[in-house]
């Protein structure tokens, strides 16, 4: 059965719909943005019923603040890595670091707004570790990869066709990059590029990141020549 991807923006970030055998959702988007959500799935004929698995890459509030609202309107289950869970639980708002002169400029702009963000907590009921978790049980042949380093319990989508969401382990977006490359936020730096080392040697094909368009895993490496 071929795999179908829909893409819906909630608040600034992309979030994804994989549809294949089973369909899933990855990432929650911004706060009260379920009604948006409603018409994405409606626009490309998916039920909210028929998603059965919520993946969040992170825990950072523009990807998690939906997410109670998606869990009660489509009774998926939400899974989260273990070094992050809290910060959906209980509702924690810790933004990363700027690595880039810009990053830093827009961090601080984002530590002054994200005090007033409210983030609804919800169980995670899937507490992923450092080892793949298969994806196969829901319907999708791929696995959830640890990829660690803008946060340290970031993961990535791997399909077995080669595509990968990654989140913010890369950026595609006005104000945050003018073209695809690494974040300029980011807890860790050597932890991506090694994270990056093993999505490519895993021989993923395309990105998908949250924030901006899809692009080839080419560029990545032509840019950072590994």
């Amino acid at each position: 059965m071929d795999t179908s991807i829909f893409t819906i923006p909630l608040g600034f970030d992309r979030t994804y719909i994989v549809k294949c055998e089973g369909v899933i959702m990855i990432d929650g988007g911004a706060p009260k943005k379920i009604k948006t959500l409603i018409k994405g799935l409606k626009k490309n004929s998916v039920t909210p019923e028929s998603i059965r698995l919520l993946i969040l890459t992170h825990g950072h509030w523009d990807h998690i603040g939906s997410a109670k609202d998606i869990k009660n309107i489509t009774g998926a289950k939400v899974a989260m890595h273990k070094r992050e869970k809290d910060w959906l639980e209980k509702s924690l708002k810790p933004l990363a670091p700027g690595v880039t002169l810009w990053g830093r400029i827009v961090t601080g702009i984002l530590a002054m707004s994200v005090p007033h963000v409210d983030i609804p907590a919800t169980d995670v009921d899937i507490v992923l570790d450092d080892k793949d978790f298969p994806l196969d049980g829901f319907g999708i042949a791929g696995k959830v990869v640890p990829t660690p380093g803008h946060s340290p319990g970031s993961v990535s989508i791997l399909l077995d066709t080669g595509e990968a969401f990654v989140g913010d382990l890369a950026m595609n977006a006005f104000p945050l990059r003018l073209t695809p490359g690494l974040p300029i936020f980011a807890d860790d730096m050597r932890e991506v590029k090694n994270s990056w080392k093993l999505l490519l040697d895993r021989g993923v094909k395309k990105i998908y990141p949250a924030h901006g368009n899809p692009f080839s895993a080419e560029i990545i490496k032509k840019l950072y020549r590994w």
